[in-house]
């Protein structure tokens, strides 16, 4: 997951690199002591990972540009990156909310690296007013089993 500006200009260095090495390989011919389904595989490799580092790019471009609007969080496992969608998808930096945290930028960055680990449970809700997030009336907790 892409979590901020310089991870995404790294991303998409990373997408043109893969792209320009899928190109080259498709313009080469098979090395005589690589067998075809080796050679196949690493050029199947290389597209899924350039797709993959894509999907993260495109992921970033549309909470960035506000076309993704609603962050729904489906398990409490994903509430740190759903933390991290809804900044991006609010329009702010690592330094706005940490301006609006009223904390260092280095220490929401902390925070997202590690995916909110080492913030307490009121730090978090200090992040989720921060970022004006509110959750339906009817949420339920359900025991498993």
């Amino acid at each position: 997951m892409i979590k901020n500006e310089k991870q995404y200009r790294i991303t998409k260095a990373q997408v043109r690199r893969f792209r320009d090495a899928i190109a080259e390989l498709a313009a080469q011919d098979r090395p005589s002591n690589v067998g075809a389904r080796l050679w196949e595989a690493q050029r199947e490799a290389a597209r899924s990972q350039m797709e993959e580092l894509q999907e993260q790019v495109e992921a970033y471009e549309r909470l960035s540009a506000g076309r993704s609007k609603a962050v729904v969080l489906e398990a409490i496992e994903d509430l740190p990156k759903a933390l991290i969608r809804a900044r991006i998808a609010a329009g702010l930096t690592q330094e706005g909310l940490a301006h609006r945290l009223g904390v260092k930028p280095q220490q929401v960055q902390r925070y997202e690296a590690t995916e909110y680990e080492s913030a307490s449970f009121a730090r978090i809700v200090k992040v989720v007013q921060a970022l004006g997030l509110s959750m339906p009336r009817a949420a339920r907790l359900v025991r498993n089993g």
